[in-house]
Parts: structure tokens; C-alpha cells; sequence
């Protein structure tokens, strides 16, 4: 055996009591739990690490982020971002380029890969995506090929549609050029853009302006057959409604190479949230897409049971308080979700409305494999990134118990179970 540096004891895996072994920050050997280490030579200097029962976990990872810095530091920077992530389970981080200046320049990429490495050298890792366009404006081409060699892993124009379905193309077939994936915010720019509220009933009791389900839809479509027609990757983000699931779903029968995430908070929250008696007008609510029907959260469901929606990403979007406490209709649009995405999610597990199969691919394996982050599965040789959850462990969502910067969640006062214990990526302790 090699030398082993960490040893966690009795940890809860699947349900039985193992032993980890890491070495060199990779996983050696999960074994069933032993009464007493051996005195071998292999294991004489290691850190040993009780966990008491807790349950091991894989650390996830998060393709959809905005972690604001630079420019937006006041709603959140790099070094509160990654502590919300660090504590929430998250050892991969994507963050999206609507930043100031945006992240169309190697220099910016760069700098917010200093910027996190200073301030978690252990991790969690950071890894930029680039702007499809200059300034996202939506006119000309960012300089793909710099921002790749500077560290992006992916391109987006985040939440602003690139109008023209010319660029958008040369956009795709460039980023192939360098192994990279476009992610789209599918949203029609004619539309309803940014409304933050879905178009239906409910809107027109509430006399809000809003979007209908189609403009995200049409734009979904547009992709998958680009898509097609080049045989290129296309990843869709934030995915809310049954029009764009079944359009997904009919494209990758037809074989078209497009994956697609939801977020933890169109599956537990819908439209009809925003016209309750303690939570009307809630801007905490207000995220681009809209809340949609419970027939639309069905579908999200069904997308994740049957690989039809491949992962889950939080869209973390905090804002400052003073930002969201204002009329809906001017309000911006997002919900911060770092903090609060493992607990909500796990739930849905613990409720059955997920599978533990589906959870595990849709934060470990499936955001890896899309974007090739490093992933692990428990086999040896992967990366040492795991944490210990205790999911019984209750505590209610407030400013003092959120460790990002963004407070904006209409889950504020709400008592959530499961909090990450202790983490470690690379075997090594991060908190």
C-alpha cells in the first residue's frame, strides 16, 4: 500500500461503515470500517480523521455561478463566494463573466484565478468561463483563444441572448476549436426579457409584466438544431419549463449532443410562491427564468429521472439587500444558492422525489464529464474531494447562517436539514 497521509474513520457510505484512505490527495482504498488500524508502516504517520457516523459524501460541483468580482464586490467576491461554496459541498466552481470589466480578457481571467488561489489555496477550485462576445453585447467575438490559454473552460454570454444565430454559430464552431462548450440563457430577445415572472394567471392577478414559457423555448430550439446541423456541443442553462424539456428530450433521441441543467429552486418553489398571503411580491423570488407552473416542475422531474436534464447548477446570484427591497418590477432578477443547494436537494432525496443516483450524477459526475473537471467516485486514483454531512442536522436559512454575501433567498426563515461537517478536497481539510 502507499504511504497514506489522511485516514477517515467510520464514515457512512451507501449505508455501510467504511474507512477512507488517501494518499497524495488521492483516494488509496474505501474499506469496510476496521475495529483498529493495523501498524503498518503505510499508515504510521497519517492524519486520522473520526467521522463518528456522518455521512460521506462526493464533493459536487457547480457549472453556473456568478461570484461578481471584480467590479460587484459589495454583493459578493471571490473569497465569500468560495466560502459559501466551501461549506454548501462544492469543490468545482464555474463562474460566469458578467463581471466589471467582463470577462473577455485573459488579464481578468487571470485575475480571478489569483484572486481564488490566495484566498483558498486548498481549494475549492475556480474555473472561469469566458464571454462569447466582447462586453456580451452581442456584436463581435471574444477572444476565445486567449481566454482558453488564460483558463476558461467554458463560453457564455450569461444572461444576455446573443440576437444574431449567425454569430451564435461562428461563436460554437470556434469554441470547438479549443475543446471548449457554449452555455446558452435560452431567452427570446424580443420576449418579456428578464420579467422575472411567468406569464399566466397568476401574473395577471399580481398586474406584473411577464414572460411566457415560449421565449425560453424558441431559444432551445434554435440551439438544438445549430446544434445538429454542426454536430457540435451545446449546453442550456437553467432550463424551467415542459416546452424546453421535451424539446431537449426529442433531441437527444435523434442524437443531438446537447445537455441541459435545472436549479434546485424550480424544484421546490413555483409561481404560485409569489401570490401567497406572507410571501407576495417577494423579490427574493424574482429570477430569470421565472418560477414556472407545477405542471412545468413536473417536468423538471421527469428531465432529471430520465437523463433528459443532465445536471443541476445553482445560478448563485446574490445581490445586496438594498438591491431587492424595492418594487418587484425594478428589482434584479436572482437567488443566492450556495449555501442552501445541498440541503434543499438532499431533501428531495430524502423525500423521493429524487434518486440518490440522480442527485450524485446531476453535482459529481455529470457537470465533470460535460465540462472535464476532475470528479470522485470513491475508486482509487481519484481525486480525494469529499465531505462529511450530517442529514439529520436541522438549521434555518438566515443571514447569519449564510455564509456567502448575497442574502437574497425566499427561503430566508425556512428550517433546512444536512450541514456539511468537514470537507476536504485533495485530501486535504478545507473546513
Amino acid at each position: 500500500m502507499a504511504r497514506i497521509d489522511l485516514i477517515v474513520r467510520r464514515a457512512k457510505l451507501d449505508g455501510r461503515d467504511v474507512d477512507v484512505f488517501v494518499s497524495r490527495g488521492k483516494i488509496v482504498e474505501v474499506a469496510p470500517s476496521a475495529k483498529t488500524l493495523e501498524p503498518r508502516d503505510a499508515v504510521a504517520e497519517a492524519t486520522v480523521e473520526e467521522a463518528f457516523g456522518l455521512t460521506l459524501m462526493p464533493s459536487m460541483t457547480d457549472a453556473h455561478v456568478h461570484l461578481r468580482e471584480p467590479g460587484f464586490e459589495y454583493k459578493e467576491d471571490i473569497e465569500s463566494g468560495l466560502r459559501a461554496a466551501a461549506w454548501g459541498g462544492f469543490s468545482n466552481i464555474m463562474c460566469m463573466a458578467n463581471t466589471r470589466p467582463v470577462n473577455d480578457d485573459g488579464s481578468v481571467t487571470e485575475l480571478m484565478l489569483d484572486k481564488a488561489r490566495r484566498a483558498w489555496p486548498k481549494g475549492p477550485r475556480l474555473f472561469p468561463i469566458g464571454a462569447l462576445t466582447k462586453g456580451l453585447k452581442g456584436e463581435e467575438l471574444a477572444p476565445m483563444a486567449e481566454l482558453a490559454r488564460a483558463g476558461c473552460v467554458a463560453f457564455s454570454n450569461d444572461g444576455v441572448p446573443v440576437r444574431s444565430t449567425e454569430l451564435f454559430r461562428r461563436a460554437m464552431e470556434y469554441a470547438a476549436n479549443w475543446d471548449r462548450v457554449v452555455i446558452d440563457h435560452c431567452e427570446d430577445p424580443y420576449l418579456g426579457v428578464g420579467a422575472g415572472v411567468n406569464e399566466g394567471a397568476v401574473s395577471s392577478r399580481l398586474g406584473l409584466p411577464a414572460q411566457p414559457d415560449v421565449a425560453e423555448a424558441l431559444q432551445v430550439g434554435r440551439d438544438i438544431l445549430l446544434a445538429e446541423y454542426l454536430d457540435l456541443p451545446i449546453h442550456l442553462a437553467h432550463i424551467s419549463c415542459r416546452k424546453s424539456v421535451d424539446l431537449i428530450r426529442f433531441a437527444k433521441g435523434r442524437g443531438v449532443r446537447v445537455t441541459a441543467e435545472t436549479a434546485p429552486h424550480y424544484l421546490i418553489l413555483t409561481e404560485e410562491y409569489l401570490e401567497a398571503e406572507a410571501t407576495e411580491y417577494d423579490t427574493n423570488a424574482k429570477v430569470n427564468p421565472p418560477l414556472r407552473t407545477p405542471d412545468d416542475q413536473q417536468a423538471l422531474f421527469d428531465g432529471l429521472a430520465d437523463g433528459t436534464i443532465d445536471i443541476l447548477a445553482t445560478d448563485h446570484a446574490p445581490h445586496a439587500a438594498h438591491e431587492k427591497e424595492t418594487e418587484f418590477d425594478v428589482a434584479p432578477c436572482g437567488i443566492t444558492g450556495l449555501d442552501t443547494a445541498l440541503s434543499v436537494t438532499w431533501a428531495l432525496v430524502a423525500d423521493g422525489r429524487l434518486s440518490r443516483e440522480t442527485f450524485l450524477r446531476a453535482w459529481t459526475t455529470g457537470p465533470c464529464a460535460i465540462f472535464g473537471l476532475p470528479v470522485n467516485t470513491f475508486t482509487p486514483g481519484d481525486p480525494a474531494d469529499f465531505f462529511l454531512f450530517d442529514p439529520d442536522e436541522a438549521w434555518t436559512v438566515g443571514p447569519d447562517t449564510l455564509r456567502s454575501k448575497g442574502k437574497n433567498t425566499p427561503l430566508t426563515g425556512s428550517v433546512l436539514r444536512g450541514r456539511v461537517k468537514t470537507h476536504f478536497i485533495q485530501g486535504k481539510k478545507i473546513v
